[in-house]
């Protein structure tokens, strides 16, 4: 059961780094275009912190419950957010029409 385990958790992690850096793609396109801040590099941070929490998750044999694992898990978690929303800030700040 541990080779399936080992294989799940790794496996999950290739989706969610496909969408970060697709994310990260849109990000770095709308900065170049427009000159408004992104921090796009900032995302592959994110990516690294989920792929460490992978890969000990992998090692431990469990899916929770490794300290260091839910440790960097939580950081990706903590760097991803603040980056999500100021994409979405930037990005939709001059599409809300004004309210008269």
């Amino acid at each position: 059961m541990q080779p399936l385990n080992q294989f799940l958790v790794l496996y999950q992690w290739f989706p969610l780094a496909a969408l970060l850096m697709f994310v990260a793609l849109i990000a770095r396109f709308y900065e170049k275009f427009s000159g408004k801040r992104t921090f796009f590099r900032f995302y592959l941070v994110a990516l690294v912190l989920f792929g460490g929490a992978a890969v000990r998750y992998a090692g431990a044999g469990q899916l929770a419950g490794d300290p260091l694992g839910d440790v960097l898990l939580g950081l990706g978690g903590a760097v991803l957010l603040p980056l999500s929303v100021h994409l979405y800030r930037v990005m939709l700040a001059n599409t809300v029409p004004d309210q008269e």
